[in-house]
């Protein structure tokens, strides 16, 4: 579908930063990648006028501006709800060779600030470095299947 091969780590990146709030969008013809916050998506949707703003408002007012014109010619990036970083803590902790450590991971992740447990834990119990690299193997796995769900053609970098 793109003409252009991209990066598969500016895929991931973008998948990266996607919050509630903000939406990832790749332009089938350039392969470039753009990122909205819903309050520059507002703005654009109800056409707020740029004078008077800053720059860099300006800019991401007419990016949305841009999307919402061109709609068709963008696919969504995967959203922190397909992603589902919850999921893949669970797995993350269940991969743990040392029982102790994937116990007390596990435990952190039920109940109520199950994000914020977890990233306490992974830093007291030392394993931060092998759940961010677990993590990012898991994101770059998930942008590949993306790219062959829609035909997007990339490298590795």
């Amino acid at each position: 579908m793109s003409n252009k091969v991209v990066p598969l780590s500016e895929i991931v990146d973008a998948m990266e930063f996607q919050s509630e709030e903000i939406g990832s969008y790749f332009h089938k013809e350039t392969g470039r990648i753009i990122t909205i916050t819903d309050e520059m998506m507002r703005a654009a949707e109800e056409n707020e006028p740029l004078e008077g703003r800053p720059q860099w408002m300006q800019e991401a007012m007419a990016q949305a501006r841009e999307y919402l014109q061109n709609e068709k010619e963008y696919i969504p990036l995967p959203t922190q709800f397909d992603i589902h970083e919850y999921a893949i803590m669970e797995r993350f902790c269940l991969s743990l060779e040392d029982q102790e450590i994937s116990r007390a991971l596990y435990h952190a992740i039920k109940g109520r600030g199950a994000f914020r447990m977890f990233k306490d834990k992974i830093h007291e119990l030392g394993v931060a470095d092998d759940w961010y690299k677990y993590r990012d193997e898991d994101l770059t796995e998930q942008a590949r299947y993306w790219c062959a769900d829609n035909s997007v053609q990339y490298y590795e970098d």
